[in-house]
């Protein structure tokens, strides 16, 4: 897999937080830590890879404050630096349903640039570390794990609605059970339940 190393992946989450300080990196300390927890339990899944995917998924943001461009920024970065794998994460990871409308929050990008990232998830065929970190960002509060349920309204409360937030809901909610399914177990049980 093309991602970096845990001690390249801390040193670059770590200069990223000095650039563009903010909850945004704490919220991605969680995503990787759950990650590591529910794959885990999930045969064929490496743990360590996903947490890695996780913890960079929004690297992206060490540019400045961004919307939907943070996802185009991060993808761009970690092919820059050669992580094909970490970049396809930063792209995907807002996307449980694969449409640019979905994203929650203003669209930032270029013209170019969102044709780029429209295309791109378009023709993705999401894997099981994709839709792991779809559900990750989902359940990572900078404060800790927390349920799908109280992150999307969160979400929602800080930028509102959009015509594919339902269906953007249900996409998390089937990663949900179908993550329950690779685990055998509640969602939440690899933290012991300890969720805000």
């Amino acid at each position: 897999m093309r991602i970096p190393n845990p001690d390249m992946a801390e040193h670059l989450l770590k200069e990223a937080s000095r650039l563009n300080p903010g909850k945004w990196v704490l919220h991605n300390r969680v995503a990787g830590d759950c990650a590591f927890a529910i794959a885990s339990r999930c045969p064929g899944l490496n743990p360590e890879a996903a947490r890695i995917l996780g913890l960079l998924h929004d690297i992206g943001r060490r540019f400045g404050t961004a919307d939907l461009r943070h996802v185009y920024l991060g993808h761009r970065f970690m092919m820059e630096l050669g992580f094909a794998d970490s970049a396809r994460i930063c792209l995907s990871h807002s996307f449980p349903v694969k449409d640019l409308r979905a994203y929650i929050g203003n669209n930032d990008c270029t013209d170019d640039e969102t044709t780029f990232m429209r295309l791109e998830i378009e023709k993705m065929a999401f894997n099981e570390y994709d839709t792991l970190i779809q559900l990750c960002d989902a359940i990572s509060l900078p404060e800790g794990p927390c349920t799908v349920e109280k992150r999307l309204v969160d979400v929602v409360l800080r930028h509102g609605f959009n015509d594919l937030t339902v269906e953007k809901w249900k996409a998390f909610l089937e990663l949900k059970k179908h993550f329950e399914n690779r685990m055998q177990c509640g969602l939440y049980e690899p933290f012991d339940n300890l969720i805000l």
